[in-house]
């Protein structure tokens, strides 16, 4: 009975110490295909008209607020909140 203890004892305590070595090297990166330089100006080309693109984009207005009118000027912004005094 001794021994069926100390054989379980080394498995549990080499299970570990197993699964800490080298495995099968899986590589989960594929190689890196690097880009043509005709892929590289067509992709400079596409940035540029993106980038024009974003600049025809109006800019945003102001949210519409239907009761701006019946609120006070000082009720729409948050009060500001007082500090703690600090012990010197």
């Amino acid at each position: 009975m001794k021994i069926l203890h100390g054989v379980a004892v080394l498995a549990l305590l080499t299970g570990p110490a197993f699964a800490q070595g080298e495995g099968p090297h899986v590589n989960l990166v594929p190689e890196i295909q690097h880009k043509s330089p005709e892929e590289k100006a067509q992709d400079a080309i596409r940035q540029k008209a993106y980038q024009e693109s974003l600049r025809k984009i109006p800019d945003a207005q102001a949210p519409n607020d239907p009761w701006g009118g019946v609120r006070g000027a000082d009720s729409g912004q948050p009060k500001a909140k007082r500090k703690a005094h600090q012990a010197n």
